[in-house]
């Protein structure tokens, strides 16, 4: 199944629909995506059959909002799960690879109330001079449970969709000297989307810990990123096991698996230059594309100025 959250142009209510046929099949009103989830799979199953047999309504999705398909989730964590990217991005810091990295599945919490859906602008933050976007992919979580395995975790997965870990890296590099995670350059914006694909959609594509799926970036229409979900070192099962142990994880809960191998400014800029490859501005078009799981678009534009706390905020390096 595909499920897509939208709204209506001009309109504050939430829709959620099943993707087929190249259009969106209207559930009840008033029912959100995070209603159906919590069991086996099942009422989100019936909800989907008897969309597809008895819609309500039947819209094109290019004529409506796509929200990200938890609009709001309970918790927003993501992962550092991609090799290539991880030992790319310490080698720009003068550091070889932690042996813990093969060890831990670490993840940072992000912020669940700055989720933007495809097509929705994302405004540069106060006093960032250099965005970034990443490639990855999210998993939803289906149904809870606490001190999960592996394979309890990944059976709990209600799907998967495209994800967008924007990034301050300016901001970011500052607070990360401090030991206190990236902070406000990742608190302003993630977009997930188009839709949320169900595992069994997928299971044909089963390769190494994840699934064959190319994941492309493209920035204005030049393509800058190309790898393999296949690639992932952390399997989806292990992060959300790790991410339970001691706590419980919910219905809804979002797990993002961090940047694939070349899938972010700050990598490719790295090896190539950052002649070749720029910081994101305003009137920018990032398109993060996933194989079997959608494309994701947003554009880039002006955010509010910087209001420093102290006058000498904005000077210290």
């Amino acid at each position: 199944m595909r499920l897509a959250t939208y709204r209506h142009l001009g309109e504050d209510r939430d829709r959620v629909g099943v993707l087929s046929g190249g259009m969106l099949h209207a559930l009840p009103e008033g029912t959100q995506l995070l209603d159906l989830l919590g069991d086996d799979g099942e009422r989100l199953a019936g909800a989907a059959r008897g969309a597809l047999d008895d819609p309500r309504e039947v819209v094109d999705p290019g004529a409506v909002r796509l929200r990200p398909p938890v609009p709001v989730p309970p918790s927003l964590r993501d992962f550092y799960a991609f090799e290539q990217h991880v030992s790319t991005a310490r080698r720009r810091r003068g550091l070889d690879m932690d042996p813990d990295w093969y060890r831990l599945p670490v993840f940072y919490f992000s912020n669940p109330r700055a989720l933007t859906g495809d097509g929705d602008p994302v405004a540069v933050p106060p006093g960032c001079a250099e965005l970034d976007f990443e490639l990855e992919v999210a998993a939803v979580v289906g149904r809870g449970g606490a001190d999960l395995d592996p394979d309890q975790a990944e059976a709990r997965i209600a799907g998967y969709c495209v994800m967008n870990d924007w990034s301050a890296r300016d901001l970011q590099r500052r607070e990360m000297r401090l030991s206190m995670g990236p902070v406000k350059g990742k608190d302003f914006a993630t977009s997930l989307g188009p839709v949320l694909v169900t595992p069994d959609e997928l299971a044909g594509r089963r390769a190494g810990r994840a699934y064959d799926l190319t994941m492309t970036a493209r920035v204005n229409g030049t393509e800058y990123s190309r790898a393999s979900l296949s690639d992932i070192h952390w399997s989806f099962g292990e992060m959300l096991a790790y991410a339970s142990r001691g706590t419980e994880l919910v219905p809804g809960d979002v797990a993002g698996s961090g940047t694939c191998g070349t899938g972010c400014i700050l990598e490719l800029s790295l090896v190539h230059g950052g002649e070749a490859y720029p910081w994101l501005r305003p009137g920018d078009e990032v398109e993060l594309e996933v194989e079997g799981l959608g494309r994701l678009r947003n554009r880039v534009v002006e955010g509010r100025p910087l209001r420093p706390l102290r006058p000498e905020e904005g000077e210290r390096t």
